[in-house]
């Protein structure tokens, strides 16, 4: 390529060279007339010079069309030397111009000017040959341009028979290709095509392509145009239709439908609003074609409102001997939860109406929440509902959905109210904790609005679009862990604890209920098979580890089963067994748990502890270990952080009685200290064990046993208080199930000792202590220094410390 120097062009351009006119987004062909608008300055210069020297431009078409200043590799090499035949310079600086290409012409060499860009060129004149295969090709394309054209609609007929008319291969090929509307590429292509034969191949190939899309497109056309004929139709039709029923009076079956509708409407007992409402939507599907989408809409709707009971109600059985003879039939203890219902019953009797009581039963699995509830319904005398609220996400399934949407259906509590047909159900919400968040809403932040005895007689369904009143639903609520709660949700409902059953617990219910069950469920007779007190304890003790009577209703009815395969085996229905613990090892095989039991033997160091679980208590042991060292603590058995600091405090508190204990000074700082808590593969925290990890230390340094028929709980100071805890009555019964004899528990807890089962109470000696001298005088056998409290002011000491029930 060569470089024209700054401010010179030649007056006569070199032989062979013309200006060059880059196009965008258009191929020219030869014997083509085309008009173009221009306003690039270059190709405006090239234009001028074209018109004062003979008139001719090369016009080549730009690979990327959006580049503005083309240089050589952005043009093609191949182009069409054409010849200018109109120009005008339109108002706005650009330029109208018609150019019929000549023939076809090779770039050869650019040169570049400051006003415009001219061409070294090669003309390539068309290379044609007379032959039948030329002839046969052209009548095809012919033919194919036709269809084309007939496919199209875009090109007129006396175009296509003018070009029938063309002789010429080459230019015939090129006319033809110039209509069709391709790829710039492909017109490149054909345009880079010198020889006639190959040309009129390719074209013939490109045509047939385009002709199969043109008819996909029509067949797309057709489709699209008989479907919309066809509701075009149908719309015709029903228009008629409502036109002839109109002058016949209306058609029988929906005239009966509405006026079932309206007599429904007036049966109903409905709101004044809800009666507006749904006379406004029966005046609207009178007016509607009964085969619309919109009528079965407005019909499904008026049809949720007729059915719901809006104040059809059950009758309270105000008889409180009969509902509590109810509840103790159902259910073993929960005592709490019974006073509150016949509480409940008791106000009804004096007042009138009162507000439903909302209740959330907050438990571990399997203790009978979920049960209670319908035997709540049975002994007032109510319907029951269940809604199980576990993994609901979506703000809708309580509030209902918008009739807006297809599908569209009320909320869990109002399906449910229209499933009972009664407006003051029982109805429980179970797993409230098990609900969760996403994109559609919260449905427990809807559910404030149910459960608020302030709103909920008011309630907001959002397919209704009406109030209705909750507030005479006795809603009960159930829940595993409330924290998982939201507080406003747990703020508006009374709470009532269930905690997990004890062992003779889960034997009186098994005795009293599940085994009743499973004897009917295997087809047994009640005197066929016979459970020892014994067997029911091994089975709760040592194949079942739970809150709740789940896993023991499971494990009793594997015992069963093996029954009646036994008795069907033997062909003797009327033999009868007796299940002890033998046979429960015999038919349930290994022991799957154990239990702690206490030391035979009184040993320094290690002390008796008590611990709560959600499957109830447990012996927890906690050893004490010193050696020689440099005052390091080493505290182990995967303990929480809580259970860790309750450790440091109870170091602190030995050290700081040093004297008391009959120790030196720094005896600290030549031993180590290894604080270990047996079962190392369970977590524990809390700071409950504070004062056994204290008296394990006392005995470790002091080498003094501990007493083995004791055990202990509580929570230890700096100054050496016993801060009260959690999980009493679960812990006494570990205490007693170990053989322990004796507990000490904080002074505070002493009020809690009357929620103790009284079989637990006559079997140990609970002995109040509210400092932990007190602790280390119970607890250290042998000759241990007598403490004196009396003038110590950071406690009180009760007199009567040994409380014996």
């Amino acid at each position: 390529m060569t470089e024209i120097s700054d401010n010179i062009m030649p007056e006569v351009p070199l032989t062979g060279s013309c200006p060059v006119l880059p196009l965008r987004d258009i191929v020219i062909f030869p014997h083509m007339v085309t008009p173009l608008f221009v306003g690039r300055p270059r190709s405006i210069q090239a234009l001028e010079y074209a018109m004062e020297h003979g008139k001719q431009v090369l016009l080549v078409t730009q690979r990327d069309p959006k580049t503005d200043d083309p240089l050589a590799d952005d043009l093609f090499e191949l182009g069409t030397l054409g010849e200018v035949v109109q120009m005008l310079k339109l108002p706005d600086g650009t330029v109208k111009v018609l150019v019929e290409g000549k023939v076809r012409a090779r770039l050869v060499d650019l040169e570049y000017s400051d006003e415009c860009i001219f061409a070294q060129l090669q003309e390539l004149p068309d290379q044609a040959t007379d032959s039948p295969e030329q002839e046969a090709l052209m009548r095809s394309v012919s033919s194919t341009f036709e269809s084309y054209a007939n496919l199209s609609k875009k090109i007129p007929p006396e175009m296509v028979t003018s070009i029938a008319a063309v002789e010429e291969p080459g230019r015939f090929a090129d006319t033809i290709v110039a209509h069709l509307t391709v790829q710039i590429a492909d017109k490149q292509d054909m345009l880079e095509e010198l020889a006639a034969l190959p040309r009129l191949e390719r074209l013939l190939a490109l045509m047939e392509r385009e002709v199969e899309i043109l008819q996909i497109e029509k067949k797309i056309r057709n489709r699209v145009k008989s479907q919309m004929e066809r509701s075009q139709k149908e719309y015709y039709l029903n228009e008629q239709m409502r036109a002839i029923q109109k002058e016949l009076g209306e058609k029988d079956e929906f005239k009966q439908e509405l006026r079932e509708l309206e007599e429904k409407i007036e049966k109903s007992r409905m709101s004044k609003e809800a009666v507006e409402k749904a006379s406004a939507e029966l005046r609207k599907l009178k007016m509607m074609s009964p085969m619309s989408a919109e009528a079965t809409v407005v019909r499904n709707y008026i049809d949720w409102l007729v059915a719901l009971p809006w104040r059809k109600g059950t009758k309270d059985q105000i008889d409180l001997i009969k509902a509590e003879k109810i509840l103790d039939e159902d259910h073993y203890g929960l005592e709490k939860v019974k006073e509150r219902i016949l509480e409940y019953l008791a106000v009804q009797a004096l007042v009138k109406k009162i507000k439903g009581p909302i209740l959330c039963l907050v438990g571990p699995p399997g203790v009978g929440k979920t049960s209670l509830g319908r035997s709540v319904a049975r002994a007032m005398g109510r319907k029951f509902v269940r809604v199980s609220l576990g993994g609901v996400r979506d703000e809708a399934e309580i509030r209902g959905h918008r009739r807006t949407y297809i599908g569209a259906m009320p909320g869990k509590v109002i399906q449910g109210l229209r499933k009972v047909g009664m407006r003051n159900p029982v109805f429980l919400l179970d797993e409230v904790d098990k609900m969760s968040t996403d994109f559609r809403g919260d449905p427990s932040s809807a559910l404030l609005e149910v459960l608020d005895p302030e709103q909920n007689h008011a309630f907001g369904d959002h397919f209704l679009d009406v109030d209705y009143d909750l507030s005479s639903v006795m809603f009960i609520a159930t829940a595993n862990n409330l924290s998982a709660v939201p507080g406003p949700l747990r703020d508006r409902m009374e709470v009532i604890r269930i905690e997990g059953y004890t062992e003779e617990e889960k034997v009186h219910i098994a005795e009293r209920y599940l085994l009743p069950k499973q004897i009917e469920t295997h087809g047994l007779k009640v005197d066929q098979v016979k459970f020892s007190e014994a067997a029911l304890l091994e089975i709760v003790r040592r194949y079942t580890r739970e809150a709740g009577v789940r896993n023991l209703e499971r494990e009793i009815a594997n015992v069963f089963r093996k029954i009646a395969r036994e008795v069907v085996k033997a062909g003797q229905s009327g033999q009868k067994y007796q299940v002890g613990v033998l046979q429960i090892k015999k038919f349930l095989g290994v022991q799957r748990y154990s239990y702690g039991i206490k030391e035979e033997e009184h040993c320094v160091g290690l002390v008796n502890g008590l611990a709560w679980t959600e499957v109830g208590g447990e012996l927890l042991t906690v050893e004490v270990t010193v050696l020689p060292g440099k005052g390091k603590l080493t505290v182990t058995g995967k303990l929480g952080e809580v259970m860790r600091e309750s450790a440091q405090a109870a170091l602190s508190y030995v050290r700081s009685r040093w004297d008391k204990l009959g120790l030196e000074d720094d005896f600290y700082s030549k031993i180590d200290i290894h604080i270990h808590v047996p079962e190392g593969a369970i977590p524990k925290d809390g700071p409950s064990a504070g004062i056994t990890m204290a008296t394990a230390l006392a005995s470790a340094l002091t080498g003094l046993s501990v007493d083995q028929n004791l055990a202990m709980t509580g929570e230890i100071t700096l100054r050496g208080r016993v801060l009260p805890i959690g999980g009493l009555k679960e812990k006494l019964l570990a205490s007693k199930r170990a053989g322990i004899r004796r507990v000490l528990i904080p002074q505070e807890n002493e009020k809690n000792i009357e929620e103790v089962p009284m079989t637990i109470r006559r079997a140990l000696k609970i002995i109040p202590v509210a400092h932990m001298d007190q602790v280390l005088d119970e607890a250290i056998l042998g000759n241990f220094p007598v403490v004196d409290v009396s003038d110590r002011s950071d406690f009180v000491l009760n007199p009567d410390k040994s409380v014996h029930h």
